[in-house]
């Protein structure tokens, strides 16, 4: 199998690749971190974990010269590692806002919200601008749930907030398709989108690790 030689598309594998690193650095570091409350930390690391795929296949789908039919075959999994990269997130949302029994009741809900969506891409191969839709709605209800978690003083919920904020950027920036620039290399929409969702992963992590912290959060 060939690298494939189109520069923007050189860019966005290499952002994929780091991307999925960090994830995977965040899953090793939540664990470590999370043995107090370790359901909390577990629906953390689903999100990461889930992301670490999405990030491993999209390198593999844009970084290689491959035929239509296995990049066909791997949109599939990756569609899927995404919609449940948002399915969890909204889980880990309302185990923070209304506690552990909400969480578990919404789990099976959302996970079947999130395999709802990819076998939607199933039948409708071009429903990308749907997973931006359900992205952003997700992104928009964790924002307001963090908000009001942090006027509360919620450990952590200014840094949750400012990472869904940034998420909600990046996603935007996929979504507009318009995006392109050149800084060394050569950046497309996906390129920056994977560039500003490091960001978020970054505050998303502190904002963890604060929350993690063996000290008083006031729904758990």
């Amino acid at each position: 199998m060939e690298f494939i030689d189109i520069a923007t598309e050189q860019t966005t594998a290499a952002t994929d690749a780091i991307m999925g690193i960090m994830a995977i650095v965040a899953v090793v570091y939540l664990r470590r971190i999370g043995q107090h409350r370790p359901r909390k930390a577990a629906l953390w690391m689903w999100v990461f974990g889930l992301l670490a795929v999405a990030g491993i296949l999209g390198t593999i789908v844009h970084g290689f010269k491959m035929s239509e039919a296995l990049e066909d075959f791997l949109w599939h999994p990756l569609y899927l590692s995404l919609g449940l990269v948002v399915a969890f997130f909204i889980v880990a949302t309302v185990y923070d806002i209304w506690g552990e029994r909400a969480a578990q009741r919404v789990l099976p809900i959302m996970i079947a919200v999130g395999v709802g969506f990819f076998a939607l891409t199933l039948v409708w191969p071009d429903s990308f601008l749907v997973f931006i839709i359900y992205e952003a709605v997700a992104m928009l209800f964790a924002l307001g749930g963090y908000i009001w978690l942090a006027f509360r003083r919620f450990a952590g919920a200014w840094l949750m907030t400012a990472g869904v904020l940034v998420t909600i950027i990046a996603a935007g920036v996929q979504a507009s398709g318009a995006v392109a620039f050149t800084l060394i290399w050569s950046f497309d929409y996906n390129g920056a989108y994977h560039l500003i969702q490091m960001i978020g992963i970054v505050l998303l992590v502190a904002g963890l690790r604060a929350a993690l912290r063996p000290h008083i959060n006031s729904t758990e």
